[in-house]
């Protein structure tokens, strides 16, 4: 761990942040009454749309059996619900029960401007590099994240 002073090496300012967003994801799961994976896993049905159990574990890194904990914990809750894929009736799909969604749209709707009158200071090509630096730095996390799990295997 550093002990350098903040902003000494270009890293502490983006660990504060990552800390504080972990922070944020665990008091709106918190609020919704999820713990904070099931919280993240649903943000990823809604990213990405209905999606089976294996695609939801391999966008989430976690295993097979994790996910299915997931995903009844979820439908229990009334997030998500599993409906059979209309092209092959042999799977199921996950997928976000929209009813459910009022209260998650507005917490994000709340962030989304707070960020945006962030942004705002930017220029467009300030804010281009960061939302490319956002992008490539998620493709890069998600990476690590296997490759640390697959060392602890």
């Amino acid at each position: 761990m550093s002990t350098k002073p903040r902003g000494m090496d270009g890293v502490n300012g983006w660990r504060e942040l990552s800390a504080r967003t972990i922070f944020l994801h665990q008091a709106i799961a918190d609020h919704l009454g999820l713990n904070i994976t099931d919280h993240k896993c649903l943000d990823i049905v809604l990213t990405h749309g209905p999606m089976t159990a294996g695609r939801l574990a391999e966008d989430s890194a976690l295993t097979t059996g994790a996910i299915t904990g997931v995903v009844d914990r979820l439908e229990k809750k009334g997030f998500v619900r599993r409906v059979a894929d209309p092209h092959d009736r042999r799977k199921t799909m996950i997928e976000a029960v929209p009813e459910s969604l009022a209260e998650i749209e507005q917490i994000f709707a709340r962030l989304a401007q707070k960020t945006a009158e962030i942004t705002a200071r930017y220029s467009e090509v300030e804010r281009a590099a960061i939302d490319d630096f956002a992008h490539r730095g998620a493709t890069m996390i998600d990476a690590f994240v296997r490759e640390l799990r697959s060392k602890s295997s």
